[in-house]
């Protein structure tokens, strides 16, 4: 018989036996346990610690960046042309959104706008980019303002701020010369010359805004603020940088003269004309450059924010080509105007004596062809300054033929043609020279001896930009100094002018020439009687370029011409005409002939300027060789003592 101790003994026994034996598997099981305690742990702690840390930080504060306002763009006296002002905008925090389609819904219909079209502006973010505020509209008038602030409460996610917006003051003054905002490309991205841009910023495409983009782009700031659940802030900010302004930006405009310019283009001054054209103003003394206007124009404060894709699309749909800078890219025949070039080649080889007279009877036959002159009747007897004055075509029919393509061409190159001026703005076109070995690289072909003909009254293959002939008629009107026009002004000190090189002419035959493009404008008999100025004496030559060759255009009213087949309208003029600062190009497209198409229109800019003064006699006469007074602009001399 088992005693009852014997039995407890036995089944104490037996349950230490059974512990034991599960022991390693409770161990085990224990170890997995906390093995994955410390497998997460670790996850937690090492690997997954940043973004944790981030998540948990964005669960209460809101990194908010702060743009950068742009600098100013002044003009030479300082006036204001391009500033930034603020700017009211919404945008969301994808991450913050609780039902995205809904309230996309409800924000279109407090700023009237398409809620697809929002939803597509911030896409599906991933990353860091999920915490991200993408401005979803911008510039909001002031009753959408407080329509959104009100609703902000029940649209967790979307939030307000106030951002810097360009502001072009005048609207389309200047636009070419101003250029445009856009969003950065991701070409542009990829080029070291964006180094530490985002995407989504708006940079310069065009104009002085790209050229000095970075001295006007300023560094961005930011803050840090603090939000509750619904993502409103609930306290003042964590910290802040503030943002640093870009730097301003001078020209050599003057707002005045750019006023005039512009103004002379407006229908109601033109009388019924195309307004279709370019104008450009140049201190013959510096190369600088005082006014430029391209027409038609297009407003940049459009591109401020982003311009809508049918206002993009109309401008690159318009005929007349808005975005295009014609003073710079515009090549035109250029008519008469070139005759001051075959008059100084003609004078330089001897062909054009004082003395020196052909008869013009209205007509100049050459091999089997008849070329006419503008003037049915013939001008008669006419030596240089006369033809020049009347602007006579069969006296440089005969110059033309005497002195041959080739030499016409070194002269025209000479005078800065055929090539780039230099001036700083993208886009500049170098127009064409012809000569015979032009012809024969370009079409394979002999030149022919009637396209000289043509070549010398500035038709033909013959191509200008209205900067060119003005860059050339400065040389002329300052005694034979080519400068590098220029657009932008440093602070501090005026630099020196940028000497590319002298025209090969004389100072003797400068002054003669001079004194040509005067009578044409001051004579009696002149073409360009309608650029005068009372009370300054304005030196300058008119032209007609001819677009399409047509049989007896003279005997047809121009509405009887398709306007694009009609002649544009050429003048180019300085003053004063003995002590020259001042040069004035215009062109107007398709508007017949440039003494009462054009001369108008250098006439008021020309006014403009001297009307700044109260007299021209109060201006210093610092000018040309051959002139009562002046200075040489590479070395400072007084031209008048040489």
């Amino acid at each position: 018989m088992i005693s009852s101790e014997d039995g407890r003994d036995r089944l104490g026994a037996a349950n230490e036996g059974e512990i034991a034996e599960r022991l390693p598997i409770i161990a085990v099981v224990i170890a997995l346990v906390f093995g994955i305690f410390f497998v997460r742990l670790f996850q937690l702690q090492l690997i997954l610690s940043d973004d944790l840390l981030l998540r948990s930080q964005r669960n209460y504060v809101r990194s908010v960046r702060l743009e950068a306002p742009r600098g100013d763009i002044l003009d030479r006296e300082g006036r204001v042309l391009v500033t930034t002002r603020p700017a009211f905008g919404v945008g969301v925090i994808p991450n913050e959104l609780r039902d995205r389609s809904s309230t996309f819904e409800v924000l279109a219909a407090l700023i009237d706008a398409d809620a697809g079209e929002l939803s597509a502006k911030v896409g599906r973010p991933r990353g860091r980019k999920r915490f991200q505020q993408v401005r979803v509209a911008g510039d909001l008038g002031y009753d959408q303002r407080v329509r959104v602030e009100s609703h902000l409460f029940g649209l967790p996610g979307v939030v307000t701020d106030v951002q810097p917006r360009r502001h072009y003051v005048a609207g389309q003054l200047a636009a070419h010369v101003l250029g445009y905002l856009g969003e950065i490309q991701r070409q542009q991205l990829a080029t070291g010359d964006f180094a530490g841009y985002r995407s989504g910023e708006f940079v310069g495409q065009a104009g002085v805004e790209a050229l000095r983009q970075k001295e006007l782009r300023g560094r961005a700031g930011g803050r840090n603020l603090v939000v509750d659940v619904a993502g409103r802030v609930v306290g003042p900010p964590l910290d802040e940088i503030e943002p640093a302004p870009g730097g301003s930006v001078r020209l050599s405009i003057d707002l005045d003269l750019q006023r005039a310019a512009e103004k002379a283009f407006l229908p109601e001054v033109l009388g019924g004309r195309t307004n279709t054209g370019a104008l450009v103003a140049l201190d013959i003394r510096t190369g600088e450059v005082l006014a430029m206007v391209s027409k038609p124009a297009f407003d940049p404060n459009d591109f401020a924010g982003g311009i809508e894709v049918e206002i993009w699309n109309a401008l690159l749909a318009d005929e007349w080509r808005p975005i295009q800078n014609r003073v710079i890219s515009g090549q035109y025949p250029p008519g008469s105007t070139y005759k001051a070039v075959v008059a100084a080649a003609a004078m330089e080889d001897g062909l054009a004596a004082p003395a020196r007279k052909l008869f013009c009877p209205g007509s100049f036959r050459y091999g089997t062809r008849t070329y006419r002159c503008w003037k049915p009747a013939g001008h008669g007897w006419v030596n240089l300054e006369r033809a020049l004055v009347e602007s006579c075509d069969v006296f440089f029919y005969r110059l033309g033929t005497e002195l041959g393509i080739d030499r016409m061409a070194f002269f025209a190159e000479g005078m800065g043609l055929g090539r780039a001026t230099g001036l700083s703005l993208p886009s500049e076109q170098a127009g064409l020279v012809p000569s015979r070995a032009w012809k024969e690289r370009r079409f394979g072909e002999a030149w022919l001896p009637g396209e000289t003909v043509s070549a010398a009254i500035g038709q033909g293959f013959n191509l200008v930009t209205p900067l060119q002939i003005a860059v050339a008629y400065a040389a002329i009107a300052n005694g034979g100094f080519l400068l590098r026009p220029r657009l932008l002004l440093e602070t501090g000190e005026a630099p020196e002018p940028e000497l590319l090189g002298r025209v090969p002419v004389s100072d003797q035959n400068l002054l003669r020439l001079r004194e040509a493009l005067e009578e044409a404008v001051e004579g009696d008999a002149g073409t360009g009687a309608r650029a005068r100025v009372p009370g300054v004496r304005v030196a300058g030559k008119t032209g007609t370029a001819q677009v399409v060759a047509l049989r007896h255009t003279a005997d047809l009213a121009d509405e009887a011409i398709k306007l694009r087949h009609r002649d544009h309208a050429w003048f180019v003029g300085f003053a004063p005409a003995q002590a020259p600062e001042i040069v004035v190009a215009a062109i107007l497209e398709h508007s017949g002939h440039g003494g009462s198409a054009a001369a108008p229109l250098v006439q008021r800019v020309l006014a403009a300027y001297f009307a700044k003064r109260s007299s021209p006699e109060e201006v210093p006469l610092r000018t040309a060789a051959g002139t009562r007074a002046g200075r040489d602009p590479r070395e400072g001399v007084d031209l008048a003592d040489r």
